[in-house]
């Protein structure tokens, strides 16, 4: 057994306690389910003695006559009913909430440690495939653990039970059973292994479908507004076709399954119908004898026959059980060191040293940062498109690990602190901002849910958010669409920049908050940053050189190195890369 799927079950021992007894009580009810049937076809139509397991019965029926036999038989056959029909409902709740409560522990485990993953595993991992193992691999495995389970260990069980009991019968009878039992195995062996490849391809077809479905539906605007709807349906009827595909190419093969298991059965009943006449009109058995040793025979074959129909079933939980352990086993993972400082409030230095990182290692976008930022300093970052100025500030809050180097805040390496102390004192306010669906008061206090209204109204105020919110319906109550869709550009950032001002952290990381918006929008967004900058640390991040002409020093990033550093009329005067930008900007220098 994995050792996830141990852990997992190591806090429900007494529900499977009781699933294990109730399963062995409905075995024992199957195993005792002919034998009235023998006694009315040899005790009360046939002509021999009852046996003592039913003759306790008779004094409650009044009599020992066939007649109360016959009564006898009919209410033992009530009564293994009666406990196998408890049994039955008792292992199925509990089996239920067991499969219910790992399917939960599964999707909880996996969300927490998907928090836990760097954004490095978010550059090379498709969210949709993520949303598929998280929705419909948990879901192939819940359902596993809520019906298929039970069905394979009752079977198991009864298969055991079934063996024995036919050897004590007939020994050759039961030879005859077991005959054909090594070759079914070795088929569905072969057949599984088949199987399991085919349902892996399913799989990877479904996430191939949910992820087109997903980022399909998150660019519907760009798409409409490229008129591109019949590209996008065609690549999602491509991807709805290989999922069909995928699927019947599985289910080829586990169709085989049933007629070989059917033809196996029908071989041996038809071995034990004939030798069992035989032995009847010779007097070595009775027909009674027969009859239940017919009924066990179906018995025995029946978990055959429902293990090899559930070859299918068992490979789809072998792949969702791989996916769902491949993201578990992802080491993208942001490690903290053994005992990490909780960090006090910082004073807000920030010094890189000769720090490099590369989304892959052959390609690196930051070579050697060394940069050094005081207290209070408001420091711009400029630099051509994918220098590396946004890898950098991540860096900082540890969305990301630097591969090589130092970067500290107050003379501390931040990989010796508590992440969660780390970014608890770092804002942030990026070029778009992302607003969860809920209320404009819930995604103010986001960063800091115990604010409350008071400082909720004063933080918008400051951000200059207030004048637009207390004009909407529900004013702070009223509710935003999925990532504040139904807000404008400014007023999300806005909304963004209260966020941050109601954490009140001494680190400010501000990633061209500015580059989406019209100039009115843009004057309002600038007075209120200038309020949120006061007092703290900020790094600012910028294609829209006029916003940090206030900035004490500015760097320019290039090629992975800082390339200049100064304030803007000493890079002026320089004449270098940043002289270029302005003029590209300005016309003049």
């Amino acid at each position: 057994m994995p050792p996830l799927l141990r852990e997992l079950l190591r806090p429900r021992r007494r529900t499977l306690a009781v699933i294990v007894t109730m399963t062995l009580v409905q075995m024992l009810m199957s195993l005792a389910a002919p034998w009235p049937l023998k006694v009315i076809l040899d005790n009360v139509v046939g002509n021999h003695p009852p046996p003592q397991w039913i003759t306790w019965l008779l004094p409650v029926m009044g009599g020992a006559g066939r007649v109360h036999l016959a009564e006898a038989a009919g209410v033992m056959t009530v009564l293994i009913a009666l406990v196998a029909g408890v049994a039955m409902y008792v292992s199925s709740y509990f089996t239920e909430s067991l499969s219910q409560n790992i399917g939960n522990d599964l999707r909880v485990r996996l969300y927490h440690h998907l928090q836990e993953l760097s954004l490095s595993y978010y550059d090379s991992t498709r969210v949709g495939t993520i949303m598929s193992t998280l929705t419909g691999d948990v879901q192939t495995i819940q359902g596993f653990a809520s019906t298929s389970t039970l069905n394979i260990f009752t079977d198991a069980i009864t298969l055991f039970g079934m063996i024995v009991v036919m050897f004590c019968l007939r020994w050759d009878f039961a030879i005859i059973a077991l005959a054909v039992t090594p070759m079914l195995a070795v088929f569905v062996f072969r057949v599984n292994k088949i199987i399991r490849v085919a349902v892996r391809e399913v799989r990877t077809r479904q996430s191939e479908l949910v992820s087109t479905l997903q980022e399909g539906l998150q660019s519907i605007e760009v798409v409409q507004a490229f008129s591109r709807e019949d590209a996008q349906e065609r690549q999602f009827r491509e991807a709805s076709l290989g999922a069909v595909y995928a699927w019947l190419n599985a289910r080829r093969w586990s169709s085989s399954l049933a007629p070989v298991v059917s033809l196996a059965i029908a071989l041996c009943t038809g071995l034990v119908l004939w030798r069992g006449a035989l032995l009847i009109l010779t007097g070595a058995m009775t027909v009674g004898a027969l009859t239940v040793f017919l009924a066990y025979l179906a018995k025995f074959f029946q978990p055959v026959r429902d293990l090899a129909q559930m070859t299918n079933t068992i490979a789809q939980v072998s792949v969702a059980f791989e996916r769902v352990m491949a993201v578990c086993d992802a080491d993208k993972t942001i490690p903290e060191r053994p005992m990490p400082i909780d960090p006090p409030p910082f004073r807000g230095e920030i010094e890189f040293k000769n720090v490099a990182f590369g989304y892959v290692p052959e390609s690196p976008v930051l070579r050697d940062i060394t940069l050094s930022i005081q207290p209070g300093q408001m420091v711009g970052v400029v630099g051509p498109t994918g220098s590396g100025k946004s890898t950098m500030a991540s860096l900082i809050p540890r969305f990301r690990d630097r591969d090589a180097g130092l970067i500290t805040i107050d003379g501390v390496d931040i990989s010796d602190y508590k992440l969660h102390g780390l970014r608890m004192q770092i804002g942030f306010v990026l070029q778009d901002t992302v607003l969860l669906r809920g209320s404009i008061r819930d995604n103010i206090s986001f960063g800091r849910p115990d604010a409350t209204m008071e400082e909720i109204v004063n933080a918008a105020r400051m951000a200059n958010a207030d004048e637009f919110i207390v004009k909407m319906p529900d004013g702070y109550d009223s509710l935003v669409g999925d990532r504040g869709l139904t807000l404008s550009g400014g007023q999300r950032q806005r909304i963004g920049i209260a966020r941050a001002l109601i954490r009140d952290n001494p680190i400010l990381i501000l990633d061209e908050p500015t580059a989406a918006l019209d100039a009115q929008s843009e004057d309002l967004v600038i007075e209120a940053m200038e309020r949120l900058m006061k007092g703290r640390t900020v790094i600012t991040i910028a294609h829209r050189l006029s916003t940090l002409r206030r900035a004490d020093k500015i760097v320019v990033i290039d090629d992975g190195v800082v390339a200049e550093d100064g304030t803007h009329e000493e890079l002026l005067a320089l004449g270098g890369i940043y002289a270029h930008l302005h003029q590209l900007q300005f016309g003049k220098k």
